[in-house]
C-alpha cells in the first residue's frame, strides 16, 4: 500500500514556515503558492487568509500578492485524507505574531504558535492512507485521557524543550 498522507508529514498547523513563499497563480478565491523546500506539496492562501490594504475583512483580487512575491506564511491547515496532500496557509499579520485555531474538543480558539496551548495530533489508520489533523488544548486532550493512562505527561510535554 502506497500512502501518499506522509507528504507533508514535518509541516503542523501553527508551524511558521521559515523558508519562503513564491506566489505562482492569482484566483478569485485567493493565491496558487509554492512552498520553497516542500515543492511537492500543493499550497494556497486564501483571500480571507491575506491582510486587506484597504481594511476590508479579507482581501480582494487587486490585492493579493504578486505574481513571484516571496513572503513568510504560517500553515493553517494540512489535508491529506485523500491526495494528494494540500496545505492551506495564512499571511495575516495577527496570525503570523500567534496562530489560533478552534479546539475539535471545546470550539474554543487555542494558540498553535510556539509557546501555545494547543496540540496537533495526526490521525491515521492502518487500514489505508490518508490522515486528519485534530487541533486542542493540551487541557481538553489530558482532560479526556482515562485516568490509568500513561500519556497525561507526555502531552504536557511533547513539543516543549
Amino acid at each position: 500500500m502506497q500512502r501518499f498522507d506522509a507528504a507533508g508529514a514535518e509541516l503542523v498547523p501553527g508551524q511558521r514556515v521559515r523558508v519562503r513563499v513564491r506566489v505562482t497563480q492569482q484566483h478569485r478565491w485567493g493565491v496558487m503558492v509554492e512552498i520553497l523546500g516542500h515543492e511537492g506539496i500543493g499550497a494556497s492562501i486564501d483571500g480571507a487568509a491575506i491582510d486587506s490594504p484597504s481594511g476590508t475583512g479579507r482581501a480582494w483580487l487587486g490585492e493579493y500578492p504578486a505574481a513571484g512575491t516571496e513572503m513568510d506564511a504560517v500553515v493553517q491547515e494540512i489535508r491529506r485524507w485523500s491526495p494528494p496532500a494540500w496545505v492551506r496557509l495564512t499571511i495575516r499579520a495577527e496570525d503570523l505574531r500567534s496562530f489560533q485555531w478552534l479546539c475539535d474538543f471545546c470550539g474554543t480558539p487555542t494558540v498553535l504558535s510556539p509557546g501555545g496551548d494547543g496540540v496537533v495530533m495526526d490521525v491515521r489508520s492502518a487500514d489505508g492512507p490518508g490522515s486528519h489533523a485534530v487541533v486542542a488544548h493540551r487541557e481538553c486532550l489530558r482532560s479526556r485521557l482515562h485516568e490509568s493512562s500513561s500519556e497525561h505527561a507526555r502531552v504536557d510535554s511533547v513539543g516543549r524543550r
